[in-house]
């Protein structure tokens, strides 16, 4: 601690702090009572000296963070992040309790903001003197020195330390700016009449604001010329796994779920912390006795007197817990310090908070449906035919065409929309933060926001088909009537100049489900099903022609077109959709110009619409088996027909023995060009239907003309039908 006298009477103290550490802020809680000050100036954006009357407000819990952003240009943000065991939160808090004027004297955001260039990487002053003390770690170092202890005296050997490091370290430009900004606040601050003023800095720049502060020219004229622009300055919860270093963050630690621990778990802090471990790991179903807990107490204890330590700190007890609760093993090692060593408490602010519009409307809806922004990953399963439910997903729905990645669908949820149901994954990430300030350009709530958006995502001059009827698919899930009557004219003025019947057929199954999603969430889609409907004509006109000429890779992505189409239309109660599409399907299977997958394709459907029977199939096998064709033409169409449903020929065995005859018949050159795609055909199926198909060409795979006798057990029967009477309740 160095004390400066800057006039007669003024008294200024230079406490230089570690950003988060729990030893810091007890030292420096326990300094500041000592020395009662009546002016505390923290590093920090010096704009954001408003927002410090909310330090003490009703629903202010850290971890929080200072959020900076010019108005203008909201992805361009700054964080200034504090937690509970932060030095700087500890002085906020003893000004307010205690009634002594707190301010920020750090470069203002605004100024910040609008530097172009970042502060230059330079090594940590810590390692240096961890090197000395016989570290290799400067975060253990630290942590052993100052974290794991309480010393209101400690500041004056932590100034020497630095002042003896920066004697031969480079101060890069940036740094010096911000300590001639320092300077320039303190000495306002004193000039005001501040007598006993205390200064919470990071420990590196306490030399720089010790001493005499000195004529004010000279920092004036470090300042003078750098740039500032506007800057919106504002609270939002922060969480400890983004206080990390492994988050990115430059001033970031290693552990900052013990770092919380030590600092609000001040008896029998180690004991304490491995009950907590054991705890969670129990939640985890993993065998953990109390004997467990006991003995990884004392194995901790052992090695911190074995390290001439005065108390375990996160070293032992890691190995501790590796060794005894882990039982060795790192998996689980790992699991206890991404849940409780980083850790992921998330931090609120109050209501009144100063915030955009846009993230007003977001807490109001999700206070209203009691949605919790949580920093822990949850699941949420929504029924939509409930009032609640459907406003959710509405809700979910907003935020993610707003680019706000509070939730997301599960994958089978996307792959199976038009349901009654849906699972989101939710995560609350403190970064998003900046997300809703950037979406808040769009409108002042999240519905004008969201069809303000995606109107304008489409009015691109080189907009799709596709592109297009997604963005309307979007539109009916987040409810966004507002934009759906633009969506269906700019749809149906982008398809009409669309010629590509492959774009089409890819846009068609989207517009379909489309319309299931109205009929599951009551909307009225009467001008979608014209649309979807004229696109349906258009795409059958023109598939004879898109089918010609293709080759296998081509063919091979227009079959999964025409079987998404095949699929969605299934599920459509038209019988003039499905009889339209069908007769287009029925004009490939009687052509011999189109590629035999193709042609296996539509034949196959239209055996499964039962427009083509066992019979008819066989032949049309056998035609497609015939002299005339290549063996690589023979092996699309019977790609193409079986497609992964290997228990056609389970049951077929007509059809088997077809396919048999002909691999039989194969020459050594046909079989090896047509390997690879059998290979593709007969590997789709499952297991099972393999083997089924293995016994069956065995044992000679009689043909459906082969006389088979069958058996009844009538006895048997009458039982099993008068227990299934039973169970219906109906009387036999």
């Amino acid at each position: 601690m160095t004390t400066v006298s800057t006039t007669v009477t003024a008294e200024t103290r230079i406490f230089g702090i570690r950003h988060h550490g729990p030893g810091s802020a007890r030292s420096l809680r326990l300094a500041l009572e000592k020395f009662s000050p009546d002016a505390i100036l923290i590093e920090g954006p010096a704009d954001a000296d408003p927002l410090l009357g909310y330090i003490a407000a009703e629903g202010m819990e850290p971890p929080v963070a200072l959020l900076g952003y010019q108005p203008d240009e909201p992805a361009k943000a700054a964080l200034w992040p504090f937690a509970v065991f932060s030095p700087e939160w500890q002085a906020m808090r003893y000004g307010s309790e205690n009634d002594v004027s707190v301010g920020f004297f750090d470069l203002p955001a605004a100024m910040t903001l609008a530097l172009d260039d970042e502060p230059g990487d330079r090594s940590d002053p810590l390692s240096d003197l961890a090197e000395a003390g016989g570290y290799d770690d400067a975060e253990r170092w630290w942590d052993a020195i100052v974290e794991s202890s309480s010393d209101a005296d400690i500041f004056d050997a932590v100034n020497e330390a630095m002042t003896a490091l920066r004697e031969t370290a480079e101060i890069d430009e940036h740094t010096l700016c911000r300590e001639a900004h320092m300077r320039q606040v303190m000495r306002k601050v004193l000039k005001d009449g501040a007598q006993r003023l205390a200064i919470v800095c990071g420990a590196w720049h306490g030399p720089a604001l010790s001493g005499k502060l000195g004529p004010a020219v000279a920092d004036a004229r470090i300042l003078k010329g750098l740039p500032k622009g506007k800057a919106t300055l504002t609270w939002v919860p922060w969480t400890h796994s983004r206080l990390s270093t492994a988050s990115g963050y430059g001033a970031g630690i290693t552990s900052p779920g013990w770092y919380h621990h030590l600092f609000t778990q001040t008896e029998q802090p180690i004991a304490r912390w491995l009950t907590r471990v054991a705890g969670m790991l129990r939640r985890h179903d993993l065998p953990v006795s109390s004997a467990h807990i006991i003995e990884s107490v004392r194995l901790a204890e052992a090695l911190a007197t074995l390290r001439g330590r005065p108390l375990a700190g996160l070293s032992e007890v890691t190995e501790a817990t590796r060794a005894v609760l882990c039982d060795g093993d790192e998996t689980l090692l790992r699991l206890v310090s991404t849940e409780m060593v980083v850790g992921e408490a998330l931090g609120a602010v109050p209501d009144g908070t100063p915030t955009v519009p846009l993230e007003a409307d977001l807490r109001a809806q999700a206070k209203t449906l009691r949605l919790k922004q949580q920093a822990l990953e949850r699941t949420v399963d929504l029924d939509l035919r409930t009032e609640n439910g459907m406003a959710k997903s509405r809700l979910l729905h907003r935020l993610r065409l707003l680019g706000i990645g509070w939730g997301r669908l599960t994958d089978s949820q996307v792959r199976n929309t038009g349901t009654f149901r849906e699972t989101w994954t939710l995560r609350w990430r403190p970064e998003l933060a900046i997300a809703v300030v950037e979406a808040a350009r769009w409108g002042t709530t999240l519905r004008i926001a969201s069809e303000a958006k995606i109107l304008d995502a489409v009015a691109a001059p080189d907009a799709t088909v596709g592109t297009v009827s997604a963005a309307l698919e979007s539109a009916l899930l987040a409810d966004l009537g507002g934009a759906t009557e633009g969506l269906i004219i700019r749809l149906e003025s982008v398809a009409a100049l669309d010629h590509d019947v492959t774009r089409l057929l890819a846009a068609l199954p989207g517009l379909l489900r489309t319309l299931r999603y109205g009929d599951v969430r009551g909307t009225d889609t009467d001008a979608l099903t014209r649309v979807a409907d004229g696109l349906l004509v258009r795409v059958c006109a023109g598939l004879p022609s898109a089918v010609t000429g293709l080759d296998g890779d081509a063919a091979g992505e227009l079959r999964a077109l025409i079987d998404a189409v095949h699929l969605t239309l299934s599920a459509r109660d038209s019988e003039w959709a499905t009889s339209t599409w069908l007769s287009a399907l029925r004009a490939i299977a009687d052509r011999d110009d189109v590629n035999g997958a193709l042609v296996g394709r539509a034949v196959r459907l239209l055996c499964d619409a039962e427009l083509i029977d066992a019979a008819e199939s066989a032949r049309r096998l056998s035609a497609a088996l015939s002299v005339g064709h290549s063996a690589i033409d023979k092996a699309a169409w019977i790609d193409g027909f079986l497609g992964g449903r290997g228990l056609l020929l389970v049951h077929d065995r007509n059809m088997l023995s077809l396919i048999d005859t002909w691999l039989c018949d194969l020459d050594e050159d046909q079989f090896t060009a047509t390997l690879p795609l059998l290979r593709r055909t007969f590997g789709a199926f499952d297991t099972g239907e393999r083997q089924a198909i293995g016994h069956a060409v065995r044992h000679g795979a009689p043909t459906i003309s082969s006389t088979i006798t069958t058996e009844y057990d009538t006895a048997r029967g009458e039982l099993a039908l008068t227990a299934a009477a039973e169970i219906l309740g109906l009387a036999r």
